[in-house]
């Protein structure tokens, strides 16, 4: 194994990044063009107390501004079986028409079916080069047994139970 400085190699540092898998979520809120979601595999976990998650959309999303700033969000971990869902999202913003969907006390969009959903207010926001990490309190979660959706090296994976 070679090391290498990623401003020398950009490209061989996205395909390093790419060797870690990642589970595939569906971040939603709630706007004034009504529910949006993104496809975004930058979750993680933070704090068990108190419950604080993280995701980090890219400043260069059409959809950043909807959630920079959004006050609660839900992030939703999707199944195996779920990749439809995380394809219409990745290519629109407004991907809600066919699913099971409702909303919560404050309005966010949530997705039936899931692997699992945390509820989040926005706790803070912190600058982080092309991207912006935000951190949310969750007030809510649920799950339910199942594979994740992974991704890794560019194409979606899978892991047989």
């Amino acid at each position: 194994m070679n090391g290498f400085a990623p401003q020398d190699d950009p490209r061989g540092y996205r395909d390093a990044l790419g060797a870690f898998a990642t589970g595939v979520t569906v971040v939603t809120t709630q706007s004034a063009d009504g529910p949006v979601g993104i496809t975004a595999n930058s979750f993680a976990s933070v704090s068990l107390d108190p419950p604080l998650v993280l995701w980090s959309p890219a400043k260069s999303s059409k959809r950043f501004d909807y959630f920079a700033t959004a006050p609660h969000f839900a992030i939703h971990v999707l199944d195996g079986h779920q990749r439809a869902i995380c394809d219409g999202f990745t290519r629109d913003k407004s991907a809600f028409d066919g699913l099971d969907w409702s909303t919560d006390n404050n309005n966010t969009p949530l997705i039936d079916g899931c692997l699992a959903r945390f509820e989040c207010t926005l706790e803070a926001s912190h600058d982080a080069g092309d991207h912006v990490i935000l951190i949310g309190r969750v007030h809510r979660a649920a799950f339910r047994g199942g594979l994740p959706l992974l991704f890794q090296a560019g194409r979606f994976v899978s892991i047989k139970g």
